[in-house]
C-alpha cells in the first residue's frame, strides 16, 4: 500500500500521556514540521514534580522539536538543554531527561537523547528495536557486569540529565526510514514488561494513535501503588515521506 492511499490519521504523529500518582504531570511531548517537510518529535520527562519543571517540560519539548526540525537533532536537544544548564542535579533548579528524533523526507531519522527517555524503531514486520541506551547508573552497572539484582538499584539514578548534556556526551543514532519511531518516558518502559511492549508495537505498528494509547494504558502501578507519568509519542514511517503535521491539538 502506498503512503498516498493511507488515511492522514495513520501518517500523523500521535502523542499519549497520562499523569502518574506522584504529583502534577511533568512529562511532555511535541512535534514540529519545518517548511522543507522535516519532522521533529520530542519527549521530555521532568525530574520531580515541582511546579517549575511541570511548567518547563512542555517548553523544553517545543524548543527541541522546533530547533531540531531546522538545525538537526543534536542542535535541537542542546538548545533545549540551555534552558536548564547549571540548574539541575548540582543546584536547586529544574531538570529533565529527554529524547528527540528528526526525520527528513526520504532519508533515515536521527535520534539523540539525554537520560533514560527511550527511542525505539518498529520495522515493517512489527519487530521492535531499542536505539537509545539508558544513561543511568543501573545501565552502567550492567555494562560493567554487575549482577542484575544489584544493577537494578541504580535504574532511577540518572547519569546524564539534560542539564549536563553537551555535544561531547550525547550520541546520535540513525533509524531506518522504513521504521516507525516510538519515544517513551520511563513511566512506560519501566512499568510495561518488555515482551508486552514488543507485542503492542507489533500489533499496532501501522496505527500510531492506537499504539501510543496502548503503550500508556499498559503502564501499571508497582507493588506500592506508585505509577509514574507515562508518555508515548509515535512517528509513523509515512509521515517522514510526506512531511505531514500532526492532527493532534497541542502537538
Amino acid at each position: 500500500m502506498s503512503d498516498a492511499s493511507v488515511p492522514a490519521s495513520e501518517l500523523a504523529p500521535a502523542l499519549a500521556t497520562r499523569e502518574g500518582t506522584g504529583g502534577a504531570l511533568a512529562d511532555a511531548g511535541a512535534t514540529y514540521t519545518s517548511v522543507d517537510g522535516t519532522v521533529a518529535v520530542a519527549v521530555t520527562d521532568g525530574i520531580g514534580h515541582e511546579q517549575n519543571i511541570v511548567t518547563l517540560a512542555p517548553v523544553l519539548a517545543q524548543v527541541a522539536s522546533r530547533v531540531g526540525s531546522r538545525r538537526g537533532a543534536l542542535a535541537g536537544l542542546l538548545t533545549a538543554a540551555l534552558l536548564v544548564e547549571g540548574s539541575g542535579v548540582d543546584a536547586s533548579g529544574p531538570d529533565a531527561v529527554a529524547a528527540l528524533v528528526v526525520a527528513r523526507p526520504g532519508g533515515p531519522s536521527v535520534g539523540v537523547w539525554a537520560g533514560d527517555t527511550r527511542i525505539y524503531g518498529v520495522a515493517e514486520d512489527g519487530a521492535l528495536r531499542q536505539y537509545s541506551t539508558d544513561e543511568t547508573l543501573g545501565q552502567q552497572f550492567r555494562e560493567w557486569g554487575v549482577p542484575v539484582d544489584v544493577a537494578r538499584l541504580g535504574d532511577d539514578l540518572i547519569r546524564q540529565p539534560l542539564s549536563r548534556a553537551t555535544a561531547a556526551t550525547m550520541t546520535e543514532v540513525l533509524i531506518p526510514g522504513d521504521e516507525t519511531v516510538v519515544i517513551t518516558s520511563d513511566g512506560v518502559h519501566d512499568q510495561v514488561e518488555p515482551d508486552r511492549l514488543a507485542t503492542l508495537a507489533s500489533k499496532h505498528a501501522t496505527e500510531p494513535r492506537a499504539l501510543a494509547d496502548a503503550l500508556v494504558s499498559a503502564a501499571r502501578a508497582d507493588a506500592d501503588g506508585y505509577r509514574d507519568d507515562a508518555t508515548a509519542l509515535v512517528l509513523p514511517r509515512g509521515a517522514r515521506a510526506l512531511g505531514l503535521k500532526s492532527a493532534d491539538a497541542g502537538l
